[in-house]
């Protein structure tokens, strides 16, 4: 098994109250040699229409869309809301702490989570409290129903009262010596939470965390901790109750999200989410192999090869093209249909960070040197 530089960056190991990076092993691999580019058809016309810098993110924080706007956020702490028609920056609000996980908002509230593990929630104009969280956290807050949910690094889900922070309940996770340091599955579906633990799916009451059901996705298997590290990690393709995800390194997967029942099942070697629609579900393995599946059944449709070994993100179905980032800040356009280039676009020449957005008719993608970057289809 090959691993590219967006795998080994994705763990960690949890001891007592230390975080070691688990990369020493693996510090003797050369790093494998990308796919040339291959010619640009540029058969899709796309053009740049806003750019708006936060300042650098040393780490992938995600957007977090609220109607025709976006939360965006840089690790040093500063948030911008953002109108993803034209570019222009609508709020901003600094939190005065580097963070550890991107945005979770709605109309009223917006959360991100601190280095030193404090839950920040703020409103457009002030900061209204926060809370410290016993465990690192790597994944965005869940800001729905006047609450806000957390998934902390070793699992555990934290429910708190949006409006004044009280906490309102915990749903404990038995603790594991190795723990995925990217941000874990955490969404809501009609009145059911779904939130990971390992590579189990579970189905919460938002009310008061008790287990509506759980679904085994991926367990590990391997020599070492790092082979039997299983987990589920956020992007995932929704449509009504159908819910389709990806363990790390060992499925694609999707589920009913209303019965808690398994649909299928897939072996796949990825490490970041996934994107689709009601026909199709569109992954990229830990090498940059590109694959689509049948979301009915699963049955694999195609796979394009052309972008292996060049960190390429999740990808997003929008705007008649499959749109992918990679680690030089190249933007992939494909054809849903059967994998082939469409077009590509250099943004700033730093890595994107987290899958691109489709939002009001336009692609939105963040770059590691912090510039929020509007595309949109001619």
């Amino acid at each position: 098994m090959v691993l590219s530089n967006s795998f080994l960056r994705g763990l960690f190991v949890v001891c007592a109250c230390s975080v070691v990076l688990a990369l020493g092993a693996c510090a003797s691999f050369d790093k494998p040699k990308p796919e040339p580019l291959e010619a640009n058809p540029a058969i899709l016309a796309v053009k740049e229409v806003w750019r708006v810098n936060l300042g650098a993110t040393a780490s992938s924080l995600e957007m977090r869309p609220v109607g025709a706007m976006l939360w965006a956020a840089a690790s040093q702490g500063d948030l911008s809301l953002i109108d993803a028609a034209s570019g222009q920056v609508r709020a901003r609000v600094s939190t005065g702490q580097t963070l550890s996980a991107g945005v979770g908002a709605d109309k009223q509230f917006v959360a991100v989570v601190s280095r030193d593990n404090q839950l920040i929630v703020q409103s457009e104009q002030k900061e209204l409290w926060r809370q410290k969280i016993p465990s690192l956290v790597v994944t965005a807050p869940l800001v729905a129903g006047e609450r806000v949910f957390v998934l902390a690094a070793d699992r555990t889900v934290y429910a708190f009262d949006a409006a004044n922070g009280r906490k309102i309940w915990t749903q404990q996770r038995s603790g594991e010596s190795l723990l995925l340091g990217q941000a874990g599955l955490l969404t809501a579906v009609g009145d059911t939470l779904l939130a990971a633990q390992g590579g189990r799916l579970l189905g919460l009451n938002p009310q008061n965390g008790s287990l509506r059901w759980d679904i085994q996705v991926a367990s590990g298997r391997g020599v070492n901790e790092v082979e039997r590290l299983a987990d589920l990690v956020s992007g995932v393709s929704r449509v009504a109750d159908s819910v389709c995800l990806r363990a790390f390194q060992y499925a694609v997967a999707c589920v009913d999200a209303r019965s808690g029942r398994s649909v299928w099942n897939k072996s796949a070697s990825g490490a970041s989410g996934i994107g689709g629609d009601a026909q199709t579900v569109f992954g990229t393995e830990s090498d940059g192999k590109v694959i689509a599946w049948r979301r009915a059944d699963g049955e694999k449709l195609w796979t394009n090869e052309k972008l292996r070994f060049r960190s390429v993100s999740g990808p997003t179905l929008a705007g008649g093209a499959l749109l992918l980032g990679d680690g030089d800040g190249n933007l992939h356009f494909l054809s849903p249909t059967d994998g082939k280039l469409l077009n590509r676009l250099s943004t700033d020449g730093s890595a994107i960070v987290s899958a691109p957005m489709w939002l009001a008719s336009t692609w939105v993608v963040i770059t590691q040197r912090g510039n929020v970057i509007g595309y949109r289809p001619q």
